[in-house]
């Protein structure tokens, strides 16, 4: 039989067990932030009907999106988890109480070119906030405590939220006479970061917008300070556009929020560079930097939009959300080394060593841990005593245990702590609330651990 030369494709990740543990360990941590704010979590098929997905897509959409049929069914990969999003509260929306805060973490599929850091199959982590009909402005000012909480919790410390209101974007445009051309201009803004404001200009001349126009847009975008001075510089723009207007009076009530929801104001950023290029935002935006590498981009962005659903339903449904491409930061986060390697990324607290061929002993006293929470291991292999402790020690088991005749009939376990090296024998009964009591420190710390500043 001729082997097969096992794979995987480009695009796609697959972790070793250390590793996926640390993984898994910022997803819980991304789940438990998102639950503290009473968002419910949500699952929705990673197969949909191609008609489905493609409703508000096209262009790029239908290029990327991993599409095929089964039998007569036309059907595709979700590409994002807010098209799904969208779909489910069309079609749940009389089982549903709004406004509907909901948070996912899932797969997606894009088909496009693979490159460092960039996936083809990868989790995102979003949270949205749906209204019915109507949304306060409030929500848009709790996101950014929200990512705040959830990177600090990661233990990312040096990040900064940069956030713009789309609506002064729009009602500048409409200062300028380029009100019809503001969707255009905000992509080609957008790329700033990117290409530099050479570029930009250059881009926004050739589209048509005057050269007096074009400077005074990269003017105004590089109004920068402390976030009271940029908004006391915007203003000035007050009283020529109603949209401006109402953009700058939103901004203003999410910067005052921020300080209420605990956000240090060294972690957030007025930036009026910051557009987002999909025209589907339509107010509050946002987008979150790591300090020390910026050129990373941005690590999670998202923003308001007025209606959600409606390639759906004929209700309105404005929302706001953010969504974090998990995959991609925690490659990121380990080519910069700042995951933290002295995590437990064992898969088992305690590994038991049967030292007599009767294993009722061990397998009795593997239930008693257990049952305390402590997660536990028998060895089940008939190996040479050094080959059992390289096991432990490959796994990184905090725990030996060893029972052998002597222990079994002294109703007894000897524990070695595998990195201090210290043994003890300990009377059964009590060895598991011990074991319990020492991996408290074992056990904590967080899934990033930032290096140090030279």
């Amino acid at each position: 039989m001729e082997r097969i030369k096992p794979r995987t494709l480009s695009g796609f990740q697959e972790l070793l067990p250390g590793r996926q543990i640390q993984f898994d360990r910022m997803l819980d941590s991304l789940r438990r932030t998102y639950s503290l704010y009473g968002f419910t979590p949500l699952d929705t098929p990673v197969i949909e009907s191609a008609e489905i997905l493609l409703a508000k897509g096209g262009g790029e959409t239908e290029k990327q999106i991993y599409r095929f049929t089964k039998g007569d069914s036309d059907l595709a990969l979700r590409f994002d988890l807010t098209v799904p999003l969208a779909k489910y509260v069309a079609l749940h929306y009389g089982e549903l109480t709004f406004p509907f805060r909901r948070f996912q973490t899932g797969k997606v599929y894009r088909g496009e070119r693979a490159q460092r850091g960039r996936f083809r199959e990868f989790y995102q982590c979003d949270i949205d906030v749906i209204g019915d009909g109507k949304l306060d402005i409030s929500n848009e000012a709790e996101v950014p405590a929200i990512i705040y909480d959830a990177f600090t919790a990661l233990g990312l410390e040096r990040f900064k939220i940069r956030v713009n209101n789309r609506k002064i974007l729009t009602g500048f445009y409409d200062m300028l006479g380029l009100g019809d051309r503001s969707g255009d201009i905000m992509r080609t803004v957008d790329k700033l970061d990117k290409i530099g404001p050479d570029k930009v200009r250059a881009l926004l001349t050739e589209d048509g917008v005057p050269e007096d126009a074009a400077e005074e847009i990269l003017r105004f975008i590089a109004i920068t300070g402390e976030n009271d001075q940029v908004l006391t510089a915007l203003r000035e723009y007050r009283g020529r556009s109603e949209t401006f207007d109402l953009g700058l009076e939103e901004l203003e009530t999410v910067v005052k929020h921020l300080a209420a929801f605990g956000v240090p104001e060294d972690h957030f950023a007025v930036d009026l560079t910051i557009a987002r290029g999909l025209d589907y935002y339509t107010g509050t935006v946002y987008e979150t930097v790591m300090l020390d590498h910026p050129e990373i981009g941005s690590i999670c962005s998202g923003g308001r939009y007025d209606n959600l659903a409606e390639y759906y339903t004929d209700r309105k449904l404005p929302g706001v959300g953010i969504s974090i491409g998990l995959t991609r930061l925690f490659y990121v986060l380990g080519e910069q080394g700042y995951l933290n390697d002295d995590l437990l990324t064992a898969p088992a607290d305690v590994l038991i060593l049967p030292m007599t061929e009767d294993q009722s002993p061990a397998i009795a006293f593997a239930t008693r841990l257990r049952a305390a929470g402590v997660r536990t291991q028998v060895y089940g292999e008939q190996k040479k005593f050094k080959a059992k402790m390289s096991y432990a020690d490959k796994l990184g088991v905090p725990f030996v245990v060893f029972l052998g005749e002597d222990e079994a009939a002294q109703n007894a376990v000897k524990v070695k702590d595998m990195a201090s090296g210290e043994q003890q024998t300990l009377p059964a009964a009590d060895a598991a609330a011990q074991i319990a009591a020492a991996l408290e420190d074992k056990r904590g710390g967080r899934p990033i651990r930032e290096p140090k500043q030279d």
